[in-house]
């Protein structure tokens, strides 16, 4: 009997290591799963996220109730006038709020042309950030040297011919010229008007400008350039504008100095001098039909 009961029984013993194998082999599994679980629920979470954030930026935007962070131009502003605000040759702060708050006004893409590149440089082009900014200077390497350090800088170069000490000549000879090569209404690029300025980029005289600001060339000494080109090419973009807004908003920088108000009172005229506070004159031009000879409707300038 103990013999019959031994052969009918069968014994399994199972190794110690196929238990152990068997059980990894699940918590392998169980962690492939629980990581894609994982990744598939914060994709999920990250996507909605973005998803509601675009759409809030998206209204805060239309509503005009979005700041958008500084951009680097502005930073560059900031940190430029922190480090240099005891700088001698800088606008008051009446002059700069005046211009400042013409070009808040200005219609999107603003269009503001400046002669000199000053020290409110930097400022001048973060403020009209979504617009386009161009400087004319008189010296070559300044501009260089500005467009070089500050690549987002549009600058061009002009020689002028002018002395300051000809002022007077000089504005008497462009009366004399109203009806030919000095008229108010013209493409500057090809005038032989000794007051115009002819030497510009092409595309330079088919922008029309919303707001200019002459606070260049020098003018100090007889021999400098002084600002009657400046002012009187002012005069002449303002009001031969091919489209746009037919008002331009013209300010002259030192407008108590002789050749400015003279030249100012000749191109930009006294009935359209809206204010006059501190240096800064600032004129408001209309478009001028092309047969146009007068740059005022009375002379007044000595």
């Amino acid at each position: 009997m103990k013999n019959n009961v031994n052969n009918g029984t069968k014994l399994i013993l199972l190794h110690p290591y196929i238990q152990k194998q068997g059980s990894s082999n699940r918590l392998w599994l169980l962690a492939f799963i629980s990581f894609f679980t994982l990744a598939f629920l914060l994709t999920l979470i990250y996507t909605r996220e973005s998803i509601t954030t675009t759409t809030h930026t998206a209204a805060l935007a239309a509503t005009g109730s979005w700041n958008p962070p500084l951009s680097k131009t502005v930073v560059k502003a900031l940190v430029h006038y922190a480090s240099n605000s005891n700088h001698t040759h800088r606008m008051s702060y009446t002059d700069i709020k005046q211009i400042s708050d013409v070009l808040r006004q200005c219609s999107s893409p603003c269009n503001f042309l400046v002669f000199g590149l000053t020290h409110e440089t930097l400022l001048w082009k973060a403020l009209n950030q979504h617009g386009r900014t161009v400087f004319i200077d008189e010296n070559r390497y300044y501009a260089a040297y500005m467009e070089e350090k500050y690549p987002e800088i549009e600058a061009y170069d002009v020689q002028y011919t002018t002395k300051l000490r000809e002022m007077k000549e000089l504005i008497a000879s462009a009366r004399a010229q109203v009806h030919n090569e000095c008229r108010p209404v013209q493409n500057l690029l090809f005038s032989e008007c000794k007051l115009g300025l002819n030497d510009l980029p092409n595309q330079f005289y088919d922008v029309d400008w919303d707001v200019i600001l002459v606070d260049g060339p020098r003018g100090y000494a007889p021999d400098q350039p002084g600002r009657m080109s400046a002012i009187f090419t002012a005069g002449v973009l303002a009001r031969s504008k091919n489209g746009g807004n037919p008002k331009t908003h013209v300010f002259v920088h030192d407008f108590n100095a002789e050749a400015e108000r003279a030249s100012s009172d000749e191109f930009l005229c006294k009935e359209n001098l809206v204010k006059s506070k501190d240096l800064l004159g600032h004129f408001v031009l209309e478009k001028m039909d092309a047969n146009s000879f007068q740059f005022c409707r009375s002379h007044s300038s000595s």
